[in-house]
């Protein structure tokens, strides 16, 4: 039982900010507050990921790293990326190599 207990006081890589100031540090951090959530929030199928992610982790010792992608797409599911063209320029045309100069 111990054993099980250390698991879930296992750290993340870097800690997860939440919208009202506080963080995310541990997967019982996490856990507790996923169950803190309102009955609606956690039937979504991101949540269920997130909380899939989690048990996996605790239960077969993997890498913190997943149960953490799980909870940041559960926390960002409402976000819509949008692309924004102006960030790269575009390098059309032909090819200047140093033997056609």
């Amino acid at each position: 039982m111990s054993e099980r207990s250390s698991e879930w006081s296992r750290k993340f890589d870097a800690p997860i900010a939440l919208s009202d100031g506080r963080k995310l540090v541990t997967l019982h951090d996490a856990a507790t507050y996923i169950t803190a959530l309102p009955d609606e929030e956690p039937s979504a199928a991101e949540w269920q990921a997130a909380i899939e992610a989690l048990i996996l982790v605790v239960e077969l010792g993997g890498p913190t790293m997943f149960a953490r992608i799980g909870v940041m797409r559960a926390l960002n599911r409402s976000c819509v990326r949008k692309f924004n063209p102006s960030r790269k320029q575009h390098h059309w045309g032909r090819r200047k190599l140093k033997r056609d100069q």
